[in-house]
């Protein structure tokens, strides 16, 4: 299974829902294409929804730690959003939990942003 990937922008927050399997190759590609076009278009808040992510992979992980820190880099924020019980475990095992902010809920997801 692929990773298919839509966006949709709630205030001035950008939220990707992300679907299907974070792996070395296109999807990882393609989460760093579609990171660096939302930076490009002056959204700096991004959220990156991972309910119906099946699989990550390192190069997954990898991923999205370099897009937190192309995001922090460019004085943006990235937040994840609805980790699976998977992608969680994962998170903690690599010690990554700790270098994003997570949620479990979209609004105070959102809310977190700030004004």
């Amino acid at each position: 299974m692929s990773l298919k990937m839509g966006t949709r922008e709630v205030n001035d927050i950008i939220i990707i829902d992300l679907s299907g399997q974070i792996t070395l190759g296109e999807a990882s590609a393609a989460i760093r294409d579609e990171v660096r076009d939302q930076l490009g278009s002056k959204f700096s808040k991004i959220l990156l929804n991972l309910a119906d992510v099946t699989y990550i992979d390192s190069a997954g992980l990898g991923e999205l730690t370099a897009a937190y820190t192309s995001v922090r880099n460019r004085g943006g924020e990235l937040k994840l959003l609805n980790l699976t019980k998977r992608v969680r475990d994962l998170m903690q095992i690599t010690k990554l939990y700790t270098v994003f902010d997570v949620y479990d809920d979209e609004k105070k997801a959102a809310a977190s942003f700030g004004a």
